[in-house]
C-alpha cells in the first residue's frame, strides 16, 4: 500500500468517524439517518450529472451492495439506540477487517502475503482491545453487542461488494455518486411511511447537521473506494477501521464516554499494524 493510499485511507477514517458521531448525537435514530441518507441521495445524483456512467458488470455489485447498506444503515440505527457510541462503534467497525480477509481471499483471490497480513493481524488485535475496553465494567448488553456484530457483518460483505464493483466500474466517481443515489432513498422513503405528515417537523431541528452527515460520508466511502482500486481490499479494511480511535477519542470528547490507558495501547498497536501494511506496499 503506498503513501498516498495510505494518507486516503486514514482521511477517510476521520470522516467516516465523525458521520457516525453526527448520526449518534441527533436523538432520533430514524431522523439522523433519513438526513443522512437523503443528504446522500442528492449528493450521489448531482456527482452522477459530471462523473461517467460504471460500466455494466460493475452494476449487479453497486444495486447488491445498495441492498446491503440498508440493512447496515437499520443495524447501525440499532446498535447506537441500544449501546454507547464508544462500545457500539468499536464493535460494529472492528467486527469487519477478518471476514473482509476471508471474503477477498475466496471471492476476489487476494491472500495477503506475510507482511501484509501480520500488519492486519496487529490492526484487529488494537480494535479489539478497544472494543472490549468500551465493556469494562458493565454487565454485557447482548442486545446491543449482538447488534453491532451484525453490522459489522454487513461492512464486510459491502466491503468486499464494492471493492469488487468499483473495479468494475472504470470509474470510481460514477460507482460511489449511483450507490449514494441507489441505496438512499429507502430510509428517508421508511421514515416518509412511518410519520407521513410530521417528516418535515422531525427533520428540520437537524438539517444542517445531517446534511453535514451525509457530504462526510460521501467523502469518506468515495475515498475507501478509490483506495480499493488502488491497493488490495484487506489492508484497505483493516486502515480504514482506524476510525476506531477516532471515533473513540470523540466518544470522550463529546460524549464524556472514557477514552482510558487500554485504548492508547490499542492505538498504538494499530499504529504498528498500518507499519508492517506499508511495508507490504
Amino acid at each position: 500500500m503506498t503513501p498516498l493510499v495510505t494518507a486516503a485511507v486514514l482521511l477517510a477514517a476521520f470522516t467516516h468517524a465523525g458521520w457516525n458521531a453526527i448520526a449518534h448525537r441527533i436523538s432520533d435514530k430514524l431522523t439522523g439517518f433519513t438526513l443522512i441518507a437523503g443528504g446522500g441521495l442528492v449528493v450521489g445524483l448531482v456527482m452522477a450529472l459530471f462523473a461517467p456512467w460504471p460500466a455494466g458488470p460493475a452494476w449487479p455489485y453497486l444495486l447488491t451492495s445498495a441492498g446491503v447498506h440498508v440493512a447496515y444503515y437499520a443495524l447501525l440505527m440499532t446498535s447506537f439506540r441500544l449501546g454507547d457510541f464508544g462500545q457500539a462503534y468499536p464493535i460494529a467497525r472492528g467486527t469487519a477487517p477478518l471476514v473482509v480477509t476471508v471474503l477477498a481471499a475466496l471471492f476476489a483471490h487476494e491472500v495477503p502475503g506475510g507482511w501484509a497480513a501480520a500488519g492486519v493481524a496487529v490492526s484487529c488485535v488494537g480494535l479489539t482491545g478497544v472494543s472490549l475496553w468500551g465493556l469494562r465494567g458493565r454487565r454485557p448488553d447482548w442486545k446491543a453487542i449482538g447488534a453491532a456484530v451484525a453490522t459489522g457483518l454487513t461492512i464486510a460483505v459491502y466491503t468486499v461488494l464494492d471493492g469488487i464493483g468499483v473495479r468494475h466500474a472504470d470509474t470510481p466517481l460514477g460507482y460511489i455518486a449511483w450507490l449514494m443515489a441507489a441505496q438512499g432513498i429507502f430510509i428517508p422513503a421508511y421514515m416518509y411511511y412511518r410519520v407521513r405528515g410530521d417528516m418535515v417537523r422531525k427533520l428540520k431541528p437537524y438539517a444542517t447537521l445531517g446534511l453535514l452527515g451525509a457530504v462526510l460520508s460521501v467523502a469518506a466511502y468515495a475515498l475507501v473506494l478509490w483506495a480499493q482500486t488502488r491497493a488490495p481490499l484487506a489492508p484497505v479494511a483493516a486502515l480504514r477501521e482506524s476510525s476506531i480511535i477516532v471515533g473513540a477519542a470523540i466518544g470522550a470528547l463529546f460524549f464524556k464516554e472514557r477514552f482510558g490507558a487500554p485504548r492508547i495501547a490499542a492505538a498504538g498497536l494499530l499504529v504498528v499494524g498500518i507499519g508492517l501494511m506499508l511495508h507490504a506496499g
